[in-house]
């Protein structure tokens, strides 16, 4: 099962340049690195990202975060993937560019 994770132009870029991050600001003061399901997704961009351009969606093969990945109820009582441990470049299988365009996030068609 793929999860994502939407990261800003800066995070983005020193994940790509260190090779692994905690996460972004929200993700450091809750103490784990917060990802969404297919399904999520688009409400985790609206709600936390309304107006930002500059966005990368990347994902990565829940299974094979091995046990640093936890299930955990959240919004609206939903189950989702938290990372307890650092994002690595290595687990990401792509990235892509996630646009805004008249005032909303274009997610890729094929997200699954």
């Amino acid at each position: 099962m793929l999860i994502y994770k939407i990261l800003r132009a800066n995070e983005w870029s020193a994940l790509r340049s260190e090779g692994q991050s905690n996460g972004a600001p929200v993700d450091l003061a809750d103490g784990f690195v917060h990802f969404s399901t297919a399904e999520q997704a688009a409400e985790t961009a609206a709600r936390h990202f309304t107006g930002a351009e500059g966005l990368t969606l990347l994902a990565l093969d829940a299974g094979s975060l091995g046990e640093a990945l936890k299930w955990e109820v959240s919004r609206g009582g939903d189950l989702f993937p938290h990372l307890y441990g650092p994002l690595r470049l290595q687990d990401v299988l792509w990235a892509k560019p996630l646009p805004l365009v008249d005032g909303a996030h274009q997610f890729p068609e094929d997200l699954a």
